[in-house]
């Protein structure tokens, strides 16, 4: 593999996605030992030509020998490009370039709800990307829409259950921010936003869990206990996860136990 030589990748630290796929650069010799540096630890001159606006919205790839940079997924484009050179002729193809620059945009907006890290508050810098409404909230409609389906799939698994619908899973999918941001009313408004995005996050985590069953479910008349059970077991992962991103968020523990009263006060009224 062709490695990328005198060229740097500046990372957000406190996004543990980030982190994975620069580390991952540079161990499969795409860049060098020096290809990823923490965006925090840049030096004054290294300030002085980097925009400061833009590399936590767009990573940046800064030529150490010119001091020239360019971002986000061109930066990418350049870096898998050089080792694979058809890679790099398909994606700067002027349709599939926007494309894959509207979908980067699209994660990188949402990196902290989709994978939030701990943020080390100590550092001067800070790798915050900007809080993009509209990527936010297409983030949000993309999770609803995949649980939505999601959850009406598994739930006409359950015999003995009242027949689902696309209607029903929606209303309970949206009924449950509405529910939940009752109980942040004294936060501001990009705060419940943030909050809702990674409730978002967590669904769609759920969701991925339960595919395996639906998948199978296709081919196999599968037991109630396993179908009840791998039910289960969804709920209390994504209550563990729920936990531990309301601590990251500092937002208050309660938000976690509200968030289960939502869903057994839900299924007491599919019940009835």
């Amino acid at each position: 593999m062709k490695t990328l030589e005198n060229q740097t990748l500046l990372y957000d630290e406190d996004c543990p996605l980030c982190s994975l796929y620069t580390t991952g650069f540079v161990k499969s010799g795409m860049l060098d030992e020096n290809g990823r540096k923490s965006y925090c630890q840049l030096s004054e001159k290294e300030q002085s030509f980097v925009d400061l606006k833009r590399a936590p919205n767009e990573i940046a790839l800064v030529d150490n020998k010119t001091k020239t940079v360019i971002y986000g997924i061109d930066s990418l484009i350049k870096v898998i490009g050089f080792s694979f050179p058809l890679i790099e002729k398909i994606a700067t193809v002027k349709p599939i370039h926007f494309v894959l620059k509207k979908l980067y945009s699209f994660v990188s907006y949402n990196r902290k709800v989709i994978i939030p890290g701990n943020v080390k508050e100590e550092n001067k810098l800070q790798c915050t990307p900007d809080f993009n409404y509209k990527y936010r909230f297409l983030f949000i409609g993309f999770g609803l829409t995949i649980t939505t389906f999601i959850l009406f799939g598994y739930s006409n698994l359950i015999l003995n259950f009242p027949k689902s619908s696309i209607a029903r899973e929606l209303i309970l999918s949206l009924g449950q921010i509405v529910f939940q941001s009752l109980f942040l009313l004294k936060f501001d408004k990009q705060t419940i936003i943030n909050y809702t995005g990674n409730i978002m996050t967590v669904s769609l985590m759920g969701s991925l869990i339960l595919m395996p069953i639906l998948i199978l479910s296709q081919f196999f008349q599968l037991p109630q206990m396993i179908v009840l059970s791998w039910f289960g077991v969804t709920v209390l992962i994504m209550f563990l996860e729920h936990f531990r991103r309301v601590k990251l968020l500092k937002l208050p523990f309660y938000l976690s136990f509200t968030w289960i009263l939502y869903r057994i006060l839900a299924l007491i009224l599919i019940i009835n």
